[in-house]
């Protein structure tokens, strides 16, 4: 007689980037179960019908890298809150991240997520697959100095970031999307 032996989960979701324009394209395009609204508290996101209400996190955050008064710069517990719901995730149905034009609170958020579901990976390999998949990224450095701080990467994950630069300069991104698990060679 054979012991029943535990599948291993299929951990081949993608986090897939955008802007908030393109969300309802873009959670109906890949079937996402889990959202993340980076975008300050002045607009509102209703969480989609595609959605449970408790895989929808908001971050009520400015698209800012140092404090400036009457904005809500990120923070630590913002970075926290990401990371558990990052963590939290099953990471079967893919999650969708979004901010206002997809370039740098959504990709900050997505390079951080990343980094915390993929502990051993190096940084500086999570940054340029963020680079290729979308030549407009610009992460935003105080939300990656916090994550760095976080997730104790010792400054390795600001270095990254610089390092891929400030690419093209848009109004919008293009959605683009990335493999949660970079244990194992995949396309981008």
């Amino acid at each position: 007689m054979h012991d029943l032996v535990e599948p291993i989960p299929n951990r081949s979701g993608r986090i897939h980037v955008c802007p908030l324009s393109a969300v309802p394209q873009v959670i109906a395009g890949c079937g996402a179960s889990h959202l993340v609204t980076c975008l300050q508290n002045e607009v509102l996101v209703e969480t989609p019908l595609a959605i449970r209400p408790g895989n929808h996190m908001r971050l009520h955050i400015h698209d800012i890298a140092e404090p400036i008064e009457g904005h809500v710069a990120p923070s630590g517990e913002h970075v926290a809150r990401l990371v558990d719901f990052a963590m939290a995730w099953d990471r079967v149905g893919p999650m969708v991240i979004h901010c206002w034009a997809g370039i740098s609170r959504s990709t900050a958020a997505a390079f951080i997520a990343l980094c915390a579901l993929n502990p051993n990976a190096p940084e500086a390999r999570i940054a340029w697959l963020l680079r290729s998949a979308s030549p407009t990224a610009y992460p935003n450095r105080l939300m990656v100095r916090l994550g760095d701080s976080a997730l104790g990467r010792a400054g390795r994950m600001v270095a990254a970031v610089e390092a891929i630069g400030r690419g093209e300069i848009a109004r919008e991104a293009v959605p683009f999307s990335l493999p949660c698990d970079l244990s194992v060679p995949h396309e981008a």
